[in-house]
Order: structure tokens, then sequence, then C-alpha cells
């Protein structure tokens, strides 16, 4: 009898502790959290900068869980009515782990992470903006099938079979999905001929707008009037491409018509005039300046003019040529010349007119 009471007394003083130790790990898990964080951040003399940042934030997380399982494994251990070596149990506690880590892996794999850009600036290996997407998203694929594979192997699954089901079905689903491996070629296209980058301005038959995001599959672009695109590689891979982002400079290029009062010393002066404007004006490129009398036209001489601004911004160039017009302008009035505007003249002839008038007055005579 008193063996059973010393035994019952044991049995409640472990459950207390049980729930204690949980409690413990399950309340203390953010501060525990920080600590191996300080002490990682200590033995790494605070030379990780951003990447121990993203570091922090993709393992968060998955170390709270972790800390979590780990806390349930000693709970457990001290509960008496279960038994730790119970296999299901280990199982999960091991599955739970390998979970966490992968979950960890998979926030750091992610495209905004620094790991690219520390691995550009380390190797001095050039990865393109438009490769980051793809590069993060196989990573993570990757990082979820072997997951996958390695918690399925823990609880003794066979995935020999699946993977040969897989090769078995592999024509089949190549057929049903033709369209997407066209897609999948047709990114693998862009990723290799790169005829545009996300931020890029481009125009195609489909489409004219800005490089959002490039995935597998297809292509957003951002319309200029704020509607979002979803273009298929395959489509967009056999269009013609232009892309505006790449111009080194960008052309202005019009007509002026000028009245035919104007006298050849005043169109030569005005020509002479517009190219110093353009020669000596900072934000013109100087190696393609055109500025000639060009023809007769229909309402006066025609004036054409072909330039560049050194700017690509359409902003910018809007301005700039906003300038270029109001100076031609004052250089018009200068010279006291008039724009042609489209006008016409009707002559007729003095006979006609007396023939009408005397139409005119016999029919009221009558």
């Amino acid at each position: 009898m008193f063996w059973n009471f010393v035994q019952q007394y044991e049995n409640q003083l472990n459950i207390a502790l049980s729930i204690v130790i949980l409690a413990v790990f399950l309340l203390l898990r953010i501060r525990f959290t920080a600590t191996i964080f300080r002490l990682l951040l200590k033995i790494s003399r605070n030379t990780w900068n951003g990447f121990f940042e993203q570091l922090r934030t993709s393992f968060e997380k998955p170390l709270q869980l972790l800390i979590a399982v780990v806390g349930i494994y000693f709970a457990v251990d001290v509960f008496p009515y279960f038994n730790e070596s119970n296999a299901l149990f280990n199982h999960l506690v091991r599955s739970s782990v390998i979970f966490a880590v992968g979950w960890g892996l998979y926030n750091l794999s992610s495209s905004s992470s620094l790991l690219f850009s520390k691995i550009n600036h380390k190797y001095n290996v050039k990865i393109d903006h438009i490769l980051i997407p793809f590069f993060s998203k196989a990573l993570r694929l990757i990082i979820v099938a072997i997951g996958i594979s390695v918690i399925a192997q823990e609880f003794e699954y066979d995935i020999n079979g699946f993977v040969a089901g897989l090769g078995i079905g592999g024509l089949a689903f190549a057929l049903a999905a033709k369209d997407a491996l066209a897609n999948l070629f047709g990114g693998i296209i862009i990723i290799t001929e790169k005829p545009f980058t996300i931020g890029d301005w481009i125009k195609t038959p489909s489409v004219e707008g800005t490089i959002e995001d490039i995935s597998f599959r297809s292509t957003k672009v951002r319309t200029f009037a704020q509607a979002l695109v979803t273009v298929p590689n395959a489509t967009l891979s056999n269009e013609a491409i232009t892309n505006w982002s790449k111009m080194g400079k960008r052309q202005i290029t019009f007509k002026l018509s000028l009245m035919y009062g104007a006298k050849r010393e005043q169109l030569e002066g005005i020509v002479k005039e517009i190219q110093v404007l353009l020669r000596h004006h900072d934000a013109i490129n100087k190696e393609t300046i055109l500025v000639n009398v060009d023809a007769y036209g229909e309402n006066g001489w025609e004036i054409f003019l072909y330039f560049f601004t050194n700017t690509t911004d359409w902003g910018e160039h809007l301005k700039v040529k906003q300038e270029i017009n109001l100076a031609i302008l004052a250089i018009i009035e200068r010279e006291k010349l008039e724009i042609a505007i489209p006008t016409r003249k009707l002559y007729v002839e003095p006979e006609m007119v007396k023939g009408k008038q005397r139409e005119t007055l016999l029919g009221q005579e009558s």
C-alpha cells in the first residue's frame, strides 16, 4: 500500500514536471531563438550584416518550431504514461526536425534573399535579375522535393515505385502538358537570349508595358493603364520585342513649316540658329543633329529636324522637347516670320462676278 502511494506520488510529480518542461519551452521559445541568434552573431564577429538578418528572418519561425519539438520530446521523456521509444512518436519528432530545416531553407531561397547577391560579390558570378526568380523557384522546388522524400523515407515509405510510375506515365504527361512545356522552353529562350529583364519597358504585338515578373509559365507585364497582363512565354518568345529601356538615346524628329513670305537669307539664318541651339544644349546628343530646308511644302517652306536627347526617360525627354520647341518659337518670332498653317485661297474672275450680278438682276425684274 505504501509503495503504491509512493508510485502515484512519483507519477503525479513527473506529470507536473512534464507540464512545466513543455510550458517553459513553449513560453520561452521566442527568447531562446533570440539568444541563439545573438550567440551566432557574436561568433561571426558581426561580419554577416544583411545576410545574417536574412538568415534570422528565414529561420526564426522554423527554429521556434524546433525548440517546441525539443520541449515536447523532453516532456514526453518525463511523462510516466507514455513510452518515448514509441516508433510513431520518434518518426514524428524526426519528421518535424526535417520539416523545420526545410522550412528555413525554403525561406532563405526566396528571390528577395541576399544569397544571390552574396554569390555575385564573392565569386564574381553575374546573375541577371531575370534569372533570380528562376533560380529561386527551382531551388525551392528541389528543397520541397528533398524534404518530402526524406520524410517519406522516415516513415519507411518506398518512393522508388512512385518514381517508376512517373517514368511510365512520362509520355502521357508530356503529351497532356505540351502547352506548359512550350511555355517552359519559351522561358528558357527568354533567359538565354535576354531580350528584356525585370523593370524594362517593352512593346510587342500582344502588349506594351513594364516587366514585373517572369515565371516558368508566363511573364507579367504592367501596362501604362496599370492593368496587369499575363503573357505565356511561348507567345512572347515567338513575337518581335521592342525594348525601349535599351535605348542609348531618344529620337526627336518633326517638320517645321514657315510661310512662303520668308526670304532665302531668313531661312538660312533660322537653320543656323537652330543648329547652334541644338549643338549647345546639354541635353541634346551631339552625334546626330540634322536641320535642313527639306521641301516646298503645300503651305510653306518645310524645315526638317532630326536629333536625339541624351536621356531616355520619357518625362525628362518631354521636358527637353518642350525647351527646344519654345526656343525655336523664340527664334521665329525674332526673325518676324510666321508658322505656316493649312490655308486655301479662292480666286474669282471679274467677268464671272459681273455675269452672276446680271443674272441676279434679270431674275429680280421678272
